[in-house]
């Protein structure tokens, strides 16, 4: 006797939409991604990103502008991606910003440094 596979199939191709429509749903809203990519925007400002790195500062700032779009029209993982990408750019464009203070400031040092050993040697002749 040949088991009865007419309700089995239609009910597994259900089941198998059921998933697929809950695997293609806009997930959570990344609020707290949202308010990290703020934040480190806000830090890379105070780094004076805006002078040593305006370029990927503002990367950042319109990454930051075109997630909140998405979020508003509830495309939450496009829109936790640019999120991720504007924290990163933040924090880069922070990174460099305080690399290239800390460049010249040991440059500021050296030549100071170098002056004062001038002035040494004049002042031993």
């Amino acid at each position: 006797m040949k088991p009865n596979y007419s309700i089995l199939r239609p009910l597994t191709v259900l089941g198998l939409a059921v998933s697929l429509m809950a695997c293609a749903g806009p997930g959570p809203r990344p609020d707290s991604q949202l308010q990290s990519a703020e934040s480190d925007i806000k830090q890379a400002e105070a780094a004076d990103a805006r002078q040593f790195d305006p370029v990927l500062l503002n990367q950042a700032k319109n990454k930051l502008a075109d997630a909140q779009q998405l979020m508003n029209q509830e495309q939450y993982r496009e829109a936790e991606r640019l999120l991720e990408q504007a924290s990163v750019d933040a924090q880069l464009a922070g990174a460099r910003s305080e690399t290239e203070k800390a460049r010249r400031a040991v440059a500021e040092i050296n030549t100071t440094i170098e002056n004062l050993r001038k002035q040494l040697k004049m002042d031993q002749q």
